[in-house]
């Protein structure tokens, strides 16, 4: 049959083939097992070890957090699943369990300890343990992560298991036996447990010296020592000299390959899991089996049911969830990581080798500390003391949460990146963009990676209303960057921050790393993250993603109450909708206390102003699209300063040239706005001239200079941005070169222009060159609308020229800023 004849079926069933031929290793002999072992240690790893190799196979990536540069391991983006369930942030305190797993697996103490996840609802706990999951399965499909364990066949020796009626019915578990079965062991026991406690020790000196210790100090599970002890009773009956080879001969033993998952591996014990403490961590005896088994006695280990979370966790790693609905158990588990030893019932234990993780919200916290007052005598004091903290806190990274919110409303959208140091911070010019994969782009660039923007881009969603219909809806731009601000100013502590910095500044330092702000004497200064003595209370309280989340969802379950004839602006959901949503929900939320919502009500005016003024940014900057300097020719002009301020010439295409003065002139009319004719002689500069050129643009060249000194110092490596005036030039268009350039705009008029008038021609060009840029018309037309009604009263005071009497165009930013915020 050919490939064209077959099935679709049939095709994906080639593919589930291909996926599982890929995931196993053919079964092997103990002694090939050994080879593999010596080639790569990781076959026979610890647990501990094995969850740090996992980990570091997926590299790191270079993060900001807090302000900081973190080395970020990918393994906790969720690479294998495109990212289903990526941990957002907290990068400080998953590289603080990796360094517990490093020192566990060397064997330098920690693994006596319990590592402790703690932190409130919604800071990506869940996903850390479903993050840890997908990684550890995926990991142990490929080639260097395979994870191994023994199965056993015991026909053919002697007159079966278990003594009394066993007769020939072999090895059993579960229902009945099969002569002819295999039976793997129940709790993925090392198959170096098979081999006598001093050569498993020779075998973990011949490994590499430079890799960690393997599991070599594992006893068999109670399962698989039945199994062993009747082969070697049955081949020592029969007086065989090799009996350890008889016992573990391929017809007896086989190594195999298994993919990690919770219940083989990982153990998982959730909030809702009920039952003795024994059957929760180790597991129950069936009583049927043991009647059927008959041992003379005895429990027989076949009439386990090994179901526990330790034993379902052996080899690898043990969850508990929710801890502390489970406070009973932790005492139990003290003993664990020291001993690394469980009995199954009196007489009858059981080797274990997993890292135990524990997960848990702060009431755990308060169950830890209630005996506390009692000091020495405090019956949780060793408890405590095993347990390895590691705080995870609501994110204060205003990009991250914005894509943590695309993710809870739209769903998932990749591999996250959005975190990523830009390449390009500190060499002007040039660099890739945060993935690697091409050149950075301006954040102004129309065509820029909305993912890269999860803040400005809008979000379209389906709804399904009540009647079944399907309705698209929109998340306008900044929407989703106005909730994620709010939430994030909401998890900043006020108290430590200095007097002249404000919650946005700060949360703005914690994204960027720097800020700059106009000093006293004019100049641009440049505040960076150490320069602030910020405390240690952020990210502990605040409103969380998933209270955001609803009241999105809320918002875009119904239409809002505005019209248009043409544009459906009811299924807009602006900003002011959001952040307005968020503040009148907080007093009827369980969640917040009074004083928090007197507080976080208190934050929302300085977040909806920034976002007044990203919005203004954007319809400006798209009103005055054709008229934006390029980089190139403020650049020329430059160029062409520096040369008349050093009496040398300028290199150009046909030669050195003396610098253009009318084109210098020119420049600084007509382009910065910022002298008239009265200010030079014909083309020569007067003094004020010639003192902006060299204390505002040349200054600004010896800073970088300095700043950059022991390199070949030119001005084409200038980042034009550090001078301010030239940075608006570029950066940054106002209400006065809006007017300079339409005097006959009327803003009152914009929600109706009257036909064949310079407001309707400029609003017809606005409002496509927003749609270019990732509005739709709905929402275009809402922001233009937005910006334009708060412009109105600004306008009349504005002269005709576009200045205003007071200022010019040498201040700041008329649009509230130096950094593009979303």
């Amino acid at each position: 049959m050919s490939e064209r004849d077959r099935s679709d079926g049939e095709a994906f069933v080639r593919a589930a083939d291909e996926a599982l031929r890929g995931a196993y290793d053919p079964p092997m002999s103990l002694d090939e097992y050994v080879d593999r072992v010596l080639a790569n240690p990781v076959a026979a790893a610890s647990g501990a070890r094995y969850v740090l190799a996992a980990i570091e196979s997926e590299g790191t990536r270079e993060v900001r957090e807090r302000g900081e540069r973190l080395e970020r391991y990918r393994f906790f983006d969720d690479p294998f699943n495109d990212g289903e369930h990526a941990v957002l942030g907290n990068t400080a305190a998953l590289n603080a369990f990796v360094d517990d797993l490093r020192a566990a697996a060397a064997g330098r103490g920690n693994d006596e300890s319990i590592v402790w996840i703690d932190g409130p609802t919604a800071t990506g706990k869940s996903e850390f343990k479903r993050c840890l999951v997908n990684g550890l399965r995926e990991f142990s499909k490929t080639e260097a992560g395979r994870r191994y364990t023994v199965e056993w066949n015991v026909t053919g020796a002697g007159g079966g298991i278990g003594g009394g009626g066993a007769g020939a019915a072999s090895l059993s578990y579960g229902d009945g036996g099969d002569a002819a079965a295999w039976y793997r062991s129940p709790v993925q026991a090392h198959p170096l447990s098979v081999f006598p406690e001093d050569v498993r020790e020779s075998i973990a000196d011949a490994v590499d010296e430079d890799a960690y210790p393997i599991a070599a100090d594992v006893d068999l599970d109670p399962f698989s020592r039945e199994a062993y002890d009747h082969l070697e009773s049955a081949y020592r009956d029969e007086g065989r000299r090799d009996l350890f080879s008889a016992i573990t001969d391929r017809d007896h033993l086989r190594v195999t390959s298994y993919v990690i998952d919770v219940g083989e591996g990982i153990g998982v014990l959730h909030a809702e899991d009920d039952g003795t403490p024994k059957e929760r961590l180790v597991g129950s005896w069936m009583g049927g089996m043991l009647r059927e088994l008959d041992s003379r006695g005895r429990k027989n280990p076949q009439a386990f049911s090994y179901d526990g979370v330790l034993s379902q966790g052996n080899g690898v790693a043990t969850v508990v969830e929710d801890a502390s609905q489970h406070a009973d158990l932790l005492r139990r588990l003290l003993n664990v990581p020291d001993e690394r030893r469980v009995k199954l019932d009196k007489g009858i234990g059981m080797d274990l080798d997993t890292q135990l993780i524990v997960i848990s919200n702060p009431d755990l916290d308060a169950e830890l500390d209630r005996h506390a007052d009692r000091e020495g005598a405090d019956p949780l004091k060793a408890l405590k003391r095993r347990l390895t903290r590691h705080e995870f806190r609501y994110l204060t990274n205003r990009r991250l949460e914005a894509e943590l919110l695309r993710r809870e409303v739209g769903g998932v959208r990749g591999v996250p990146t959005v975190d990523g140091v830009d390449e390009t911070e500190g060499e002007p010019g040039g660099g890739t963009d945060e993935r690697g994969e091409g050149p950075a782009r301006d954040p102004d660039d129309p065509e820029r990676d909305p993912a890269d923007e999860p803040g400005a881009a809008a979000l379209t969603i389906d709804v399904r209303d009540d009647d079944g219909t399907v309705t698209e809806r929109e998340l306008a731009p900044h929407a989703v960057g106005a909730a994620a601000l709010y939430a994030v100013v909401t998890r900043l502590d006020a108290e430590d921050l200095p007097a002249d910095l404000g919650l946005i500044e700060k949360a703005e330092l914690y994204e960027t790393g720097e800020i700059r702000r106009e000093a006293a004497d004019g100049d641009d200064e440049r505040l960076t993250i150490d320069d602030v003595d910020v405390g240690d209370g952020d990210g502990r309280n605040g409103i969380p993603v998933t209270y955001t989340r609803d009241v999105v969802a809320d918002l875009l379950g119904a239409d809002a109450d505005r019209s248009h004839p043409e544009l459906p602006v009811e299924r807009v959901v602006t900003p002011t909708d959001v952040l307005d949503a968020m503040a009148e929900g907080l007093s009827a939320a369980p969640l917040f206390s009074r004083s928090e919502v007197a507080e976080f009500e208190s934050r929302k005016a300085p977040v909806a102003e920034r976002v007044r003024e990203r919005q203004r940014a954007d319809v400006i900057d798209a009103a005055l699209a054709e008229a934006t300097v390029s980089e190139e020719t403020v650049a020329e002009y430059v160029e062409h300063v520096y040369a008349w301020d050093a009496d040398e010439p300028v290199e150009t295409e046909r030669g050195p040239e003396e610098p253009d003065a009318l084109a210098m002139k020119v420049f600084e009319t007509e382009t910065l706005g910022r002298f008239d004719e009265d200010d030079y002689y014909g083309t020569d500069p007067t003094r004020e001239v010639a003192e902006f050129r060299r204390e505002r643009v040349i200054r600004a060249l010896t800073r970088f200079a300095w700043r950059n000194r022991g390199d070949e110092f030119s001005v084409e490596d200038v980042d034009l941005r550090e001078i301010p005036e030239l940075r608006e030039v570029l950066d940054a268009n106002d209400l006065a070169d809006l007017k300079r350039r339409f005097p006959e705009l009327d803003p009152a008029e914009w929600a109706d222009p009257p036909a064949d008038t310079e407001t309707a021609r400029v609003k017809a060009a606005t409002v496509d060159r927003l749609v270019d840029r990732g509005y739709s018309p709905a929402s275009a037309e809402l922001t233009s609308r937005a910006v334009m009604r708060d412009a109105r009263d600004e306008w009349a005071d504005l002269a005709a020229d576009g200045g205003d009497g007071a200022r010019r165009r040498g201040g700041r930013d008329g649009n509230g800023g130096d950094v593009a915020w979303d």
